[in-house]
């Protein structure tokens, strides 16, 4: 009852409704891509899985038309990144701000355009939205200040982390590595087991990001790398890991904001 009564409460929020269709998509591709693949005797089951997971990736994309202002706002707060004291996380951040921002409008007229409200060709629209997708992960595989609760749902997806988690990964294990000075105490037990979490959060963070990676680069117009040459049911492996890693992490930091709520 009590994990029945979480997930009810975690699909109440939007962030936790998106977190949910966005494992169940990318599982369905998953699933649907090895039937189609693998098993032609169920290869009419496979095909009825990815018709579903296209569908989900349709609901997302429309719930996502109502991200913009909380993005502004959130892009607004953090202004040129005044807070941070390491100018090249304020850098990476601000620029990945900036693409995240831009991929909204992007993705609305790409949206628009295929549901011919709009008289243009949605597929420059999707590679372009595609490409600032892909340049925001690329952006956050250099540190994270992880506001996930200031973050729209579609933010999280975009990952402004990847190159954030790595610089910041090298950061805290240089700090916790490195040979205490003369006539300087040791880090406090407490402050120790809380960088080797975050750590572990950054970890997990560049591991999800570099999953989202892979599927952007696939979806760029192909000749780009590795573009359009992702079986669906790599693609829905790719989709998969980050959904669950992302959701993992959510459900640790409820975790955690509980344990230290008096």
């Amino acid at each position: 009852m009590a994990s029945l009564s979480g997930l009810a409460s975690a699909l109440e929020s939007y962030r936790g409704r998106d977190r949910l269709i966005r494992v169940l998509g990318y599982c369905c591709q998953l699933v649907g891509g090895v039937l189609v693949e693998q098993c032609p005797a169920r290869s009419e089951v496979g095909t009825r899985l990815l018709v579903v997971s296209t569908q989900l990736s349709h609901c997302r994309t429309i719930l996502r038309l109502f991200d913009d202002l909380a993005m502004f706002v959130y892009t607004k707060q953090y202004g040129l990144g005044a807070q941070e004291e390491d100018a090249f996380v304020r850098c990476v951040s601000v620029l990945g701000n900036l693409a995240d921002q831009l991929y909204y409008p992007c993705e609305h007229v790409a949206w628009a355009a295929d549901a011919r409200v709009l008289h243009v060709d949605s597929s420059r629209w999707w590679t372009l939205s595609t490409t600032l997708w892909a340049l925001s992960l690329l952006l956050g595989v250099a540190s994270v200040v992880e506001l996930t609760l200031l973050l729209p749902a579609g933010a999280s997806s975009l990952g402004l982390w990847c190159c954030r988690s790595l610089w910041m990964l090298l950061k805290l294990r240089q700090r916790l590595r490195s040979p205490t000075a003369p006539f300087t105490s040791p880090l406090p037990r407490g402050k120790r087991r809380a960088m080797e979490a975050q750590m572990q959060s950054e970890a997990l963070s560049l591991l999800s990001n570099l999953a989202d990676l892979a599927n952007a680069v696939h979806w760029l117009p192909r000749g780009v790398l590795w573009a359009g040459r992702f079986p669906p049911w790599l693609v829905g492996l790719m989709g998969t890991i980050s959904s669950i890693l992302s959701m993992y992490q959510a459900a640790r930091a409820g975790g955690q904001a509980e344990a230290t709520t008096p």
